[in-house]
Protein backbone atom coordinates (compact mmCIF):
# COMPACT_ATOMS: atom_id res chain seq x y z
CA UNK A 1 0.00 0.00 0.00
CA UNK A 2 1.23 3.47 -0.77
CA UNK A 3 2.07 5.71 1.90
CA UNK A 4 -0.84 8.00 0.62
CA UNK A 5 -3.28 5.72 1.03
CA UNK A 6 -1.65 4.62 3.95
CA UNK A 7 -1.99 7.87 5.63
CA UNK A 8 -5.04 8.58 4.67
CA UNK A 9 -6.78 5.29 6.57
CA UNK A 10 -4.84 7.07 9.28
CA UNK A 11 -6.78 10.38 9.21
CA UNK A 12 -10.09 8.44 8.69
CA UNK A 13 -9.36 6.54 11.23
CA UNK A 14 -8.14 9.30 13.80
CA UNK A 15 -11.21 11.30 13.11
CA UNK A 16 -13.70 8.95 13.64
CA UNK A 17 -11.90 8.19 17.30
CA UNK A 18 -12.17 11.60 18.10
CA UNK A 19 -15.66 11.74 17.16
CA UNK A 20 -15.91 8.67 19.79
CA UNK A 21 -14.29 10.31 22.18
CA UNK A 22 -16.22 13.47 21.81
CA UNK A 23 -19.21 11.64 22.24
CA UNK A 24 -18.66 9.25 25.00
CA UNK A 25 -18.11 11.67 27.69
CA UNK A 26 -21.28 13.89 26.40
CA UNK A 27 -22.99 10.38 27.01
CA UNK A 28 -20.87 10.16 30.93
CA UNK A 29 -22.53 13.83 31.07
CA UNK A 30 -26.26 12.76 30.31
CA UNK A 31 -26.11 9.60 32.47
CA UNK A 32 -24.18 10.97 35.24
CA UNK A 33 -27.54 13.70 35.05
CA UNK A 34 -30.22 11.18 34.59
CA UNK A 35 -29.10 10.31 38.30
CA UNK A 36 -30.66 13.52 39.24
CA UNK A 37 -34.10 12.33 38.32
CA UNK A 38 -36.76 10.19 39.81
CA UNK A 39 -36.64 6.52 40.06
CA UNK A 40 -38.52 5.17 36.83
CA UNK A 41 -36.72 7.92 34.68
CA UNK A 42 -33.62 7.65 35.82
CA UNK A 43 -33.99 3.84 35.34
CA UNK A 44 -35.29 4.15 32.00
CA UNK A 45 -32.53 6.82 30.85
CA UNK A 46 -29.67 4.54 33.06
CA UNK A 47 -30.23 1.61 30.67
CA UNK A 48 -30.30 3.75 27.25
CA UNK A 49 -27.14 5.41 27.95
CA UNK A 50 -25.78 2.12 29.44
CA UNK A 51 -26.54 0.52 25.68
CA UNK A 52 -25.71 3.42 23.69
CA UNK A 53 -21.63 3.68 25.55
CA UNK A 54 -21.33 0.37 24.72
CA UNK A 55 -22.04 -0.07 20.96
CA UNK A 56 -20.46 3.66 21.02
CA UNK A 57 -16.96 2.46 23.01
CA UNK A 58 -17.04 -0.86 20.98
CA UNK A 59 -18.30 -0.53 17.95
CA UNK A 60 -16.91 2.88 16.89
CA UNK A 61 -14.37 4.41 19.58
CA UNK A 62 -12.01 1.33 20.99
CA UNK A 63 -11.05 0.30 17.05
CA UNK A 64 -11.14 3.35 15.52
CA UNK A 65 -8.17 3.93 18.27
CA UNK A 66 -6.61 0.33 17.03
CA UNK A 67 -6.73 1.10 13.54
CA UNK A 68 -5.43 5.10 14.19
CA UNK A 69 -2.57 3.85 15.90
CA UNK A 70 -2.08 0.64 13.23
CA UNK A 71 -2.11 2.82 9.94
CA UNK A 72 0.11 5.57 12.15
CA UNK A 73 3.09 2.72 13.19
CA UNK A 74 2.78 1.57 9.45
CA UNK A 75 3.53 4.99 8.47
CA UNK A 76 6.65 5.10 10.70
CA UNK A 77 7.40 2.12 8.65
CA UNK A 78 7.66 3.46 5.63
CA UNK A 79 8.97 6.93 6.72
CA UNK A 80 11.18 5.66 9.28
CA UNK A 81 13.35 9.38 9.12
CA UNK A 82 9.86 10.64 10.68
CA UNK A 83 11.13 9.22 14.16
CA UNK A 84 14.33 11.50 14.04
CA UNK A 85 12.02 14.65 13.66
CA UNK A 86 11.65 16.33 16.98
CA UNK A 87 8.19 17.28 16.08
CA UNK A 88 7.33 13.83 15.54
CA UNK A 89 8.63 13.03 19.26
CA UNK A 90 6.17 15.16 20.61
CA UNK A 91 3.67 14.70 18.43
CA UNK A 92 3.96 10.94 20.06
CA UNK A 93 3.95 12.13 23.47
CA UNK A 94 0.33 13.51 22.60
CA UNK A 95 -0.87 10.37 21.08
CA UNK A 96 0.87 8.68 24.32
CA UNK A 97 -1.49 10.99 26.68
CA UNK A 98 -4.24 10.57 24.71
CA UNK A 99 -4.02 6.69 24.37
CA UNK A 100 -4.09 7.08 28.51
CA UNK A 101 -7.49 9.53 27.78
CA UNK A 102 -8.78 6.85 26.10
CA UNK A 103 -8.23 4.11 28.84
CA UNK A 104 -9.55 6.70 31.40
CA UNK A 105 -12.71 7.16 29.65
CA UNK A 106 -12.75 3.17 29.53
CA UNK A 107 -12.66 2.87 33.10
CA UNK A 108 -14.89 5.58 33.67
CA UNK A 109 -17.90 3.63 31.24
CA UNK A 110 -16.90 0.33 33.23
CA UNK A 111 -17.65 2.46 36.71
CA UNK A 112 -20.86 3.96 35.24
CA UNK A 113 -22.16 0.39 34.14
CA UNK A 114 -21.79 -0.59 37.85
CA UNK A 115 -23.66 2.45 39.32
CA UNK A 116 -20.04 4.47 39.96
CA UNK A 117 -20.98 8.00 39.54
CA UNK A 118 -17.17 9.17 40.78
CA UNK A 119 -17.24 11.95 38.37
CA UNK A 120 -20.04 15.30 38.47
CA UNK A 121 -21.30 16.72 35.11
CA UNK A 122 -19.11 19.86 35.27
CA UNK A 123 -16.12 17.65 36.01
CA UNK A 124 -17.13 15.01 32.93
CA UNK A 125 -17.61 18.71 30.73
CA UNK A 126 -14.01 19.77 31.50
CA UNK A 127 -12.76 16.27 30.76
CA UNK A 128 -14.16 16.35 27.66
CA UNK A 129 -12.13 19.45 26.37
CA UNK A 130 -8.70 17.38 27.17
CA UNK A 131 -9.34 15.66 24.11
CA UNK A 132 -10.58 18.77 21.85
CA UNK A 133 -6.74 20.13 23.05
CA UNK A 134 -4.60 16.73 22.43
CA UNK A 135 -6.68 17.06 18.77
CA UNK A 136 -5.72 20.87 18.47
CA UNK A 137 -1.72 19.90 19.69
CA UNK A 138 -1.42 16.96 17.37
CA UNK A 139 -2.76 18.67 14.06
CA UNK A 140 -0.99 22.29 14.67
CA UNK A 141 2.11 20.40 15.58
CA UNK A 142 1.82 18.19 12.28
CA UNK A 143 0.73 20.98 9.93
CA UNK A 144 3.44 23.49 11.51
CA UNK A 145 6.17 20.71 11.50
CA UNK A 146 8.30 22.94 9.27
CA UNK A 147 7.91 26.09 11.25
CA UNK A 148 10.48 27.35 13.82
CA UNK A 149 7.96 28.22 15.80
CA UNK A 150 5.72 25.43 16.46
CA UNK A 151 7.05 24.89 19.92
CA UNK A 152 6.03 28.27 21.07
CA UNK A 153 2.81 27.86 19.51
CA UNK A 154 2.35 24.33 21.51
CA UNK A 155 3.16 25.91 24.81
CA UNK A 156 1.31 29.30 24.14
CA UNK A 157 -1.91 26.82 23.08
CA UNK A 158 -1.47 25.26 26.50
CA UNK A 159 -0.97 28.45 28.02
CA UNK A 160 -4.36 29.77 26.90
CA UNK A 161 -6.33 26.24 27.36
CA UNK A 162 -5.10 26.43 31.20
CA UNK A 163 -6.00 30.51 31.00
CA UNK A 164 -9.82 29.52 30.00
CA UNK A 165 -10.13 26.59 32.39
CA UNK A 166 -9.04 29.18 35.38
CA UNK A 167 -11.50 31.37 33.60
CA UNK A 168 -14.39 29.21 33.82
CA UNK A 169 -13.78 27.89 37.07
CA UNK A 170 -13.94 31.48 38.98
CA UNK A 171 -17.00 32.38 36.46
CA UNK A 172 -18.54 29.30 38.60
CA UNK A 173 -17.21 30.32 41.55
CA UNK A 174 -18.80 33.90 41.19
CA UNK A 175 -22.31 32.07 39.75
CA UNK A 176 -22.57 29.69 42.94
CA UNK A 177 -22.34 32.69 45.30
CA UNK A 178 -24.69 35.36 43.72
CA UNK A 179 -27.01 32.15 43.11
CA UNK A 180 -26.68 31.57 47.00
CA UNK A 181 -27.42 35.26 47.59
Amino acid sequence: MSFAVVKSLHLIFMVSWFAGLFYIVRLFIYHTEAQEKGTETKKILSDQFEIMEKKLWWIITTPAMILTVIFGIWMLVLVPGFLEMPWMHLKLSFVALLLIYHFICQKILFNLKKGKFNWKSNGLRLWNEVATLALVAIIFLVVMKDELNWIKGTVGFFAVAIALMIAIKIYKRMRSKKAEL
